[in-house]
């Protein structure tokens, strides 16, 4: 089976791991302090606070930016659950706006009609590696007095009007899961522009220990002394983990490129094929193609779906609309409430992208799914 994503681990990368292994650190320790540091300067030189996993990351930086019972979070339902999920863990009411019909991105006239005085966070999510209107979003945030963030799991590595992913808002979530744009196996991370925000995310993270003799409450117990003052888990990254993506980010200009050319060979191929809508692009933007989603039309998805499987390509569809799932119908969300992103869930089918899909594989791809319409 040809799977739809798939990591690339180098010889380089390998040695990388194994010079921890051999090594004295095996979690917190000089390799994590590199990785944020990298990953601070590919975003612009915000701050960076690793983090287990991009969902950890979500639920790290909505800690951080405040959220909790009483408040909104106003964000798309075409994201993984975790978008949503990680901000009603701490109380808060999701709010969904609809997207684009043609991007499946959030759509900022939604999100205006939306905002309140309790809204809290606008959450985007820059779905297949496509960067959201923060130029328009944070217009909207700023009269409310919320914060933006870019859940830009699908995103690391892209530009919007020469800006890049991580510097486009207030807050920022990466995940370095194997299937993304680079991996640590398991793993994320929060950027903020705000150092205080970045100083919450921090020691969220490190289950709230504090180390700064000036915030002390307590004073002169000696050189080992911290304290907590809020509430934290433990979701830090491992020396293991930031050496393969330090390894990773040496490559990341390359995976993007390969990802840029295999997604210019499907537009190129696809293109005015009957029964199938290839993604669209803005011109603002240089994305980081993470999902190279295509919207199969007149109810066939599904045939199409399982006729891919069959045939041997491991297609995926990114995702149902998260209100759909259970624990959202429990809370009272009803379906028909983002009728585009319900239209493009009915349609829309991932096909195989990653940096080691050779050309014959993508014309594999490409003559099976004509073939199949």
């Amino acid at each position: 089976m040809l799977p739809y994503g798939r990591q690339s681990v180098s010889d380089e990368d390998i040695k990388a791991v194994t010079e921890i292994l051999r090594g004295d650190w095996l979690t917190t320790g000089p390799a994590v302090a590199a990785f944020e540091e990298a990953i601070s300067d590919l975003v612009g030189g915000h701050r960076a606070v690793s983090c287990t996993s991009g969902t950890t990351a979500l639920h790290t930086a909505y800690a951080a930016a405040g959220v909790g019972a009483g408040d909104e979070v106003v964000t798309t339902p075409m994201t993984f659950v975790a978008t949503a999920s990680s901000a009603s863990i701490l109380g808060a009411k999701v709010v969904f706006a609809d997207i684009e019909e043609d991007t499946a991105l959030i759509d900022p006239a939604a999100v205006d009609d939306l905002v309140t005085e309790r809204t809290k966070v606008i959450a985007a999510v820059d779905y297949a590696g496509h960067p959201a209107d923060y130029k328009a979003l944070q217009p909207i945030a700023d009269r409310v007095g919320a914060l933006t963030l870019d859940d830009a799991a699908h995103s690391v590595g892209g530009f919007s009007d020469g800006r890049p992913v991580g510097g486009l808002a207030d807050l920022t979530t990466l995940s370095f899961f194997p299937t993304k744009n680079l991996t640590t196996a398991e793993g994320g991370a929060v950027v903020a522009k705000d150092a205080a925000i970045a100083q919450r995310a921090h020691e969220f993270h490190v289950v709230g220990l504090m180390r700064d003799p000036d915030r002390f409450r307590m004073k002169d117990e000696g050189p080992w002394h911290q304290e907590v003052h809020e509430f934290g888990i433990n979701y830090r990254l491992t020396d293991l983990q930031c050496a393969l993506g330090l390894s990773q980010l040496e490559r990341l200009t390359s995976f993007k490129a390969r990802r840029t050319e295999i997604t210019a060979r499907y537009n190129e191929a696809l293109a005015g094929v009957d029964g199938l809508r290839t993604p669209a692009q803005r011109d603002h933007v240089d994305p980081a193609w993470h999902l190279y989603p295509v919207r199969i039309l007149e109810g066939r998805r599904r045939e199409v779906f399982e006729k891919m499987r069959a045939g041997g390509i491991g297609v995926q569809v990114n995702y149902i609309p998260v209100y759909w799932h259970p624990v959202y119908a429990d809370l009272g969300y009803r379906r028909g409430m983002c009728p585009n992103a319900e239209a493009f869930y009915a349609e829309e089918l991932s096909l195989p992208l990653y940096p080691d899909l050779t050309d014959a594989q993508v014309d594999q791809v490409i003559e099976t799914l004509i073939g199949i319409l």
